[in-house]
């Protein structure tokens, strides 16, 4: 039974129809219908505003209501129209990149964990309440400091890296000019992004031990002390 399970597992994943699949970025897809679905029931149903009072990030319900879905749903939730083109797009172009580097999981995993840091951080640092992807996406542009780092010694990669590190110094400075925007957040999301990667690794690539410790070390310690401050703030 188990061989012929297993003969049968060998067989779809030989066949054509599965690297169709395998090949397309259905993961970012999936990511991006869901934004769109949370943004456009809200204005269909005329619930926009709950969605966003119910699940943006905001300190005082997570301190005294005990509502920790918050770390996750902001990822989902936009402000408006141009919030959600705005993040749509840098997604997309950007996920569709990383998802075919990383393979499907660990993309979602780096963006999952990467959205969920940056609300981690914007709970510690900021009192205002805040929603949407570009916490994540912020993970992705870490990403690729990540590789960066890992493949310095091929010319392309340095490039590229070289290339989001000034876009992310770019969206930085435009950060520190808005008061409408959540820059720890972000800079959260950044962090996970560089960190992640190095933890859960790369396809046929074997990352060294002691920069997958190192990581989640750092990781570990910046959640505890990001979360032990949010919880023991007053503002």
């Amino acid at each position: 039974m188990i061989k012929k399970l297993k003969e049968s597992f060998i067989k779809i994943k030989n066949s054509s129809f599965y690297h169709d699949i395998d090949e397309k970025p259905f993961i970012t897809e999936l990511l991006l219908l869901i934004m769109a679905f949370v943004y456009i029931f809200g204005l269909i149903t005329n619930t926009s505003d709950e969605i966003v009072m119910n699940g943006s990030m905001y300190r005082y319900p997570i301190q005294y209501f005990g509502q920790w879905w918050r770390f996750i749903t902001p990822i989902f939730i936009h402000l408006g129209l141009l919030h959600i083109v705005m993040n749509g797009i840098s997604l997309y172009y950007v996920g569709i990149q990383l998802e075919k580097i990383f393979g499907h999981f660990r993309y979602l995993l780096i963006f999952m964990l990467s959205g969920i840091m940056g609300n981690i951080v914007s709970f510690a640092f900021s009192n205002n309440p805040s929603a949407g992807a570009s916490t994540a996406i912020f993970g992705l542009f870490g990403v690729f400091l990540m590789l960066g780092e890992t493949f310095h010694d091929n010319v392309a990669v340095r490039k590229m890296s070289q290339s989001f590190l000034i876009l992310i110094g770019i969206n930085i400075v435009f950060d520190l000019t808005s008061t409408t925007i959540d820059l720890s957040g972000h800079l959260g999301g950044l962090i996970a992004g560089f960190f992640v990667p190095y933890i859960i690794g790369l396809p046929n690539y074997k990352v060294n031990k002691s920069k997958k410790i190192l990581s989640f070390i750092v990781l570990l310690i910046i959640i505890i002390f990001c979360l032990k401050t949010g919880y023991m703030s007053n503002n």
